[in-house]
């Protein structure tokens, strides 16, 4: 599977109802996700780190080819120096490998204050990193995205395999102000920069709560998809909103647009439960 496409999250109650059946128990919301959606950005790592019986646990409640993209904790990458850290996220690893087949590309997102004047910090975590492990890199201070970092910034990664996360924040900021985006806003404001420095990307898209503000966004991210395919790269798409009860809803619309232009990615699990969303008629 070379596209895979979900939330950052499962367990939002408010959910239930819409993307859940109505009636849903706490306990059985990963099941339904993973039976719905196809990847999950598992944010949920970043504040604390699961034990081997819930990590067990969510190997029984998913299905064969469903995975978990999960963020490094904050004790790694957010507390000094990463390089004091490696024995801390190669530990973090070893015990997410219980996952097996559900352990997608892990990843770690470095704090505004991470400019590149840790470069060389940057390049002795990533060169401790093991080989076969794959991660992802999300920088977040404006200079990673300038002459002559950005250029350094790609150079490392690509030579050690590492993934980018690309995230796009656009349309929470490139459209008029509005209350109900104030706390998605306080994401970083970064260029996006479309390019890849391994055979995957994590791509993190902040949608608008209007479905219709996040259509022109969605269509040139259809046509670099549909590129990025054709190279035989994976793709992981995870969909954020500032009202968080929004995310299916754009998430199903995004693979509405994808299957619309005959871009080959696998069909949702979630229409095989149930007709699309009459929302999708407005685009």
């Amino acid at each position: 599977m070379q596209f895979r496409i979900g939330c950052a999250i499962w367990a939002y109650r408010e959910w239930i109802g819409e993307f859940y059946p109505g009636g849903s128990r706490n306990a059985d919301l990963l099941s339904l996700y993973s039976r719905r959606l196809t990847t999950v950005e598992g944010n949920t790592t970043f504040y604390s780190v699961p034990d081997r019986a819930t990590i067990d646990r969510w190997v029984e409640e998913t299905p064969p080819g469903f995975e978990f993209c999960l963020k490094l904790p904050r004790t790694v990458t957010h507390q000094g120096r990463l390089a004091e850290q490696r024995a801390d996220a190669i530990a973090f690893l070893n015990q997410m490998q219980g996952l097996g087949d559900r352990l997608g590309p892990l990843f770690a997102q470095l704090p505004p204050s991470y400019s590149p004047d840790a470069f060389e910090d940057l390049s002795q975590f990533l060169h401790a990193w093991p080989r076969e492990a794959q991660l992802a890199v999300e920088v977040r201070h404006a200079d990673w995205f300038q002459a002559p970092y950005a250029t350094q910034l790609h150079t490392l990664l690509a030579e050690l395999n590492i993934g980018r996360v690309l995230l796009d924040s656009r349309p929470i900021y490139d459209c008029p102000d509005d209350p109900q985006l104030h706390s998605e806003r306080r994401k970083p404001k970064v260029p996006l920069h479309m390019t890849m420095t391994t055979d995957f990307s994590l791509i993190r898209y902040i949608s608008h709560p209007e479905a219709g503000m996040n259509q022109v966004y969605l269509q040139a991210w259809a046509t670099q998809i549909a590129s990025w395919l054709r190279q035989d790269k994976r793709i992981y798409f995870f969909v954020h909103c500032p009202l968080e009860q929004r995310s299916p809803t754009n998430v199903r619309y995004f693979q509405h647009l994808l299957e619309q232009q005959g871009i080959p990615v696998p069909a949702l699990p979630w229409n095989q439960l149930e007709a699309p969303m009459t929302q999708l008629s407005l685009f």
